[in-house]
């Protein structure tokens, strides 16, 4: 009891404390006192009222100051209103201190409802007030800048700067300096192909893959003080390899010191001397020192470039070439038959002219369709010993008695059309042919190749060599791809057929049997192997001339590390091996005499295009 009684008490006394000292103080101390910051009144008394104070805060939209000039009294009206006031006739001006918004004009005699009474000005007076004003938002809008540009001093990855501080007596001044610019695209996809081939495997038909493309554009310069600068460069689109990564850090000495130079990554080594040419495009280190007149330049560097040189005469060019031997162009010559490549040594040992008594006279050639071409389109099945009188791979077929090319030369023609008609049907020609024989026997990509809708080529695409029995392709085969023909040739009088032409079976849902040049498996096992040539090479040139025509073979010794144009052998030392391959045996005129260079003729050693061909089957066998 005794507590509250006394809380109660206490709080009692300071409230009368508290009025006692309100009490005492004067009213006219209490009205003198003014806030530090002071704001303007919202109705102007006189002209200093009219003056934006330091707290003012953006006035509403509808608090307005305006100005109105009367032309009898040369006097201007400033007041302050609520309302938007209606457009009339008259010149007026309106300037709002912290307001965005204008005043409409308006005449003198148009009611007018002004907070307050309003000020008038002499036109002195107005001028030196509206220029008051005009400066001082001149100054706001200078501070605003220079406050937002303050923002923007921030880190910037694109463009830094860094102070070094003492070690600018070393350096030198601008402190650490480091600029990024370029750009980055990265595509990402996914390819899937789906190829309807009954002939390959049901794993086959179907691929996906990741399909990535990017370009990028980096480059990076940076400086240390004055003396060492940075740059680096990574382009993907450059013209040339050493162009597409770019590294160069380079110090530069003063005029008073030992050291004038030194670069590390790409450099580059002038030379004032006619005798020994400067050298670009080098990786690696350089420094340039300079001890009194004493001047030493030192690179130790890795050369990424390469000088070709080319010499034309007549307006035109003569390139020098070289390539390997095993470097031969694939999948885009081929034998007809294996008869016609075992008579191709022979055949060429008769140049200029071949005496080999065949002319293809009539061929259809047919390879895999993948443009999704609908015209000359069959359904073939191709055989790799359909044709052959002695090379069967296939121990199920027996030879004839003839001993050329033909459907009958060996048993496998006559057996597929009498014992097996349904074959031609595409849809089941798998089951019927792996039927034949014992389980393994007679197998796909190996013995026969099944494809459906194969393209039939124009004849503007492929080259025949009638007298030799061999086509050339314009365009190189995929390695999956199915090359057959049927063909129809004479040799000593006599017409041989091998394969079905499309005119022999009219009925275009029938398959034709037709011989098989090349399956979708390359392999040395596989019967159509050899039938593919491997002694034409492509020297990449579009026109070859005669008279500047040299072509020389040699072989690099493993012994001595040397190029030698003999084989080290006792038996071929003194035979030069354009001579021990069969390629010298004419003269310039084409007669039979060695003249220690390549035999130039056109249609058999020399093809349109610039392709060279050894006058035997395997010249580096």
């Amino acid at each position: 009891m005794f507590n509250v009684s006394a809380r109660k008490f206490i709080s009692v006394l300071l409230v009368l404390v508290s009025i006692n000292m309100l009490a005492q103080t004067p009213a006219d101390s209490v009205q003198s006192r003014k806030p530090r910051y002071s704001v303007r009144k919202t109705g102007a008394e006189n002209q200093d009222n009219l003056k934006t104070k330091t707290a003012d805060l953006k006035e509403p939209d509808n608090l307005k100051t305006d100005v109105i000039y009367d032309e009898k009294d040369n006097t201007y009206t400033v007041g302050t209103t609520l309302d938007k006031l209606p457009s009339g006739k008259g010149t007026a001006s309106s300037s709002t201190s912290g307001s965005k918004t204008a005043s409409p004009a308006m005449t003198l005699g148009q009611a007018t409802s002004y907070l307050n009474a309003p000020l008038l000005m002499s036109p002195e007076e107005y001028q030196k007030w509206s220029l008051k004003n005009s400066m001082q938002a001149y100054w706001r809008k200078k501070n605003a800048d220079a406050f937002e540009s303050e923002g923007k001093n921030k880190f910037d990855f694109t463009d830094m700067h860094f102070d070094l501080g003492p070690a600018e007596k070393i350096f030198g001044p601008g402190g650490v300096q480091i600029k990024t610019q370029g750009s980055a695209e990265l595509k990402l996809g996914i390819n899937a192909k789906k190829v309807n081939n009954p002939a390959l495997a049901a794993s086959r038909r179907k691929t996906i893959g990741f399909d990535f493309d990017q370009k990028i554009n980096l480059s990076l310069n940076g400086k240390v003080g004055d003396k060492i600068n940075m740059n680096l460069n990574y382009n993907t689109e450059s013209t040339f390899d050493y162009d597409s990564q770019m590294m160069k850090l380079k110090y530069d000495g003063k005029e008073d010191e030992i050291i004038k130079l030194i670069e590390a990554g790409n450099v580059s080594f002038p030379s004032n001397m006619n005798l020994v040419s400067g050298i670009s495009s080098l990786f690696g280190l350089r420094t340039d020192v300079q001890f009194g007149k004493l001047k030493l330049q030192t690179v130790v560097s890795q050369k990424k470039s390469a000088s070709a040189s080319a010499t034309s005469k007549g307006g035109k060019q003569t390139t020098p070439f070289e390539f390997s031997a095993t470097n031969y162009e694939e999948n885009r010559h081929f034998f007809l038959s294996h008869f016609f490549r075992e008579r191709y040594d022979d055949n060429m040992k008769t140049l200029p002219t071949i005496g080999s008594g065949i002319t293809i006279k009539r061929i259809e050639i047919w390879v895999t369709n993948k443009s999704a071409s609908t015209e000359n389109n069959r359904n073939i099945i191709a055989l790799a010993d359909l044709g052959e009188p002695s090379h069967i791979s296939n121990s199920m077929w027996n030879p004839t008695d003839l001993n050329v090319p033909a459907n009958r030369a060996n048993t496998e023609y006559e057996t597929l059309v009498t014992s097996y008609p349904n074959a031609r049907d595409i849809a089941q020609a798998t089951a019927i042919l792996d039927q034949i024989g014992s389980p393994g026997e007679f197998e796909g990509s190996r013995d026969y190749e099944k494809l459906q809708s194969a393209r039939k080529l124009n004849s503007s695409e492929y080259n025949l060599n009638s007298a030799l029995g061999y086509v050339s392709l314009n365009n190189n085969l995929q390695t999956d791809d199915v090359l057959a023909v049927a063909f129809e040739y004479t040799y000593n009088g006599t017409t041989y057929q091998v394969g079905e032409f499309a005119a022999d079976v009219t009925n275009n849902s029938q398959a034709l049997f037709v011989k098989l040049l090349k399956s979708t498996t390359g392999s040395p096992k596989f019967p159509t192997w050899k039938l593919m040539m491997k002694n034409v090479y492509n020297l990449g040139a579009t026109t070859i001339q005669k008279e500047n025509f040299r072509l020389d073979v040699k072989y690099l010794s493993d012994s001595t590390g040397v190029y030698l144009t003999y084989l080290p052998d006792e038996r071929l030392k003194n035979t030069p091996l354009i001579k021990a391959l069969n390629a010298d045996r004419l003269d310039d005129k084409n007669n039979a005499h060695s003249n220690g260079y390549f035999d130039y003729v056109e249609g058999y050693t020399i093809l349109k295009g610039g392709r060279v061909v050894f006058p035997v089957a395997e010249p580096f066998g």
